[in-house]
């Protein structure tokens, strides 16, 4: 029987926007994205929709080649997962790909996430409130908080999460690359 995963990358791309989160955080990582490939060729979160402008935000299908990636660091983990599980999971998002025009990024959430009060908002998320709420949705993970406070950070403390790769995005999966000695 086939082993199904889903990935988690978590990342810094070292932006202005990027680095203005991460002086709040103090955490290495502010970005969550969620893949169904080891080669992360189709990676899903909320985020730019422009490379220029942080500010025009919404569901995104992520190319980890784009420019933006080029110098950013990186973890990434993955789950195991129920064939059931992934297909849940991939309806899901794909429900939200065919109807983009309808989400928003929840700029609002960040704020909430500073005053630590959650707000739920129809059709908006953050990258990591759209990963939490991806897990959840489809019995991956039970965060024990509000989907709209969780953090990239509150991946890496999830139990059944297994390390796959950390280091400079752009390594992953080159040629030669030995990814378990890369940790």
């Amino acid at each position: 029987m086939k082993e199904n995963k889903v990935y988690i990358l978590l990342t810094d791309t070292g932006t202005l926007f990027t680095r203005a989160i991460k002086l709040y955080t103090k955490k290495p990582y502010n970005h969550a994205s969620i893949s169904f490939d080891p080669d992360l060729l189709e990676v899903y979160s909320f985020g730019r929709k422009n490379v220029k402008n942080p500010f025009a935000g919404g569901f995104v299908q992520e190319n980890i080649q784009d420019r933006l990636y080029n110098n950013a660091t990186c973890t990434i983990f993955s789950y195991s997962v129920t064939e059931l599980q992934m297909q849940k999971m991939k309806h899901y998002i794909h429900q939200i790909e065919k109807e983009k025009h309808l989400y928003r990024y929840n700029f609002l959430g960040l704020l909430a996430i500073i005053v630590k009060k959650p707000i739920k908002r129809k059709n908006a998320f953050f990258c990591s409130q759209f990963v939490a709420t991806v897990l959840q949705e489809c019995g991956i993970y039970d965060f024990t908080k509000p989907l709209s406070l969780v953090t990239p950070h509150d991946f890496q403390e999830s139990p059944g999460l297994q390390l796959v790769y950390q280091g400079n995005l752009s390594d992953y999966n080159q040629e030669g690359t030995d990814q378990q000695n890369a940790i």
